[in-house]
């Protein structure tokens, strides 16, 4: 344990350890626990005649999986910063998937599936795609909201270079249509997740807010790790 701890800290400064780990922890408990309650539930189609304009493109599905390097990446850039920046950016982060637990269970959704055939490599990988993610908890996309997050994240970062802040702005556009293309989403969904990401950030820069995410992770890292974290 001591071990991980001390390659996690030569990557991210110790105030950012707890919230970055509890992000990712909190995602899948709200991904997984919802599913888990609501999944028998009745789930509503939101699909409109838009979507049916869009092709169904497996090779999409490529950019769908390479989404989760780029979160990895981007949200270590983003744990980097001063701890006011950290706490702002993952209060937001915890609201968002406190609103997403919340329209998972009240509103469950669903979408139809394109039959996709055996033979090509791209359609196996879509095959394995809807083999381990059901076609539920879909308003909001938690990957186009994830995706989103990571661009506005870095957006007025001067530390890091114009090109990358605007090659993560193409790159969360181009997930956003993946979600699309590959049919694991609805344009609602789509613009669920992004019109949450931009609420949750505005709010996670509000001072009452952030503040009393430092407090709370503060306390609970000082309980299970050390005495304070000053």
């Amino acid at each position: 344990m001591k071990k991980v701890k001390k390659i996690l800290l030569a990557i991210v400064p110790e105030y950012s350890l707890f919230p970055l780990v509890f992000a990712v922890l909190f995602n899948f408990t709200v991904y997984y626990g919802s599913r888990v309650i609501a999944g028998s539930w009745q789930h509503y189609n939101i699909e409109s005649r838009f979507d049916d304009c869009i092709p169904f493109w497996p090779p999409s599905v490529v950019i769908y999986f390479g989404s989760y390097l780029f979160w990895i990446v981007n949200y270590i850039l983003i744990a980097r910063q001063g701890k006011k920046e950290v706490c702002q950016f993952f209060s937001c982060d915890f609201l968002s998937r406190t609103a997403c637990f919340a329209c998972y269970l009240l509103f469950p959704t669903t979408n139809t599936r394109p039959v996709v055939q055996s033979t090509g490599f791209f359609n196996q990988i879509m095959t394995f795609l809807y083999s381990i993610d059901a076609a539920d908890n879909l308003f909001p996309s938690i990957h186009c909201l994830v995706s989103w997050l990571c661009y506005i994240g870095l957006r007025d970062r001067r530390d890091v270079p114009v090109w990358y802040r605007r090659g993560s702005c193409f790159m969360a556009i181009l997930i956003c249509v993946s979600t699309l293309t590959t049919k694991q989403h609805v344009i609602w969904d789509v613009a669920g997740g992004i019109l949450l990401a931009q609420i949750c950030f505005r709010l996670g820069k509000k001072q009452t807010v952030w503040r009393t995410y430092q407090k709370l992770t503060d306390k609970v890292y000082g309980v299970f790790f050390r005495k304070g974290t000053k």
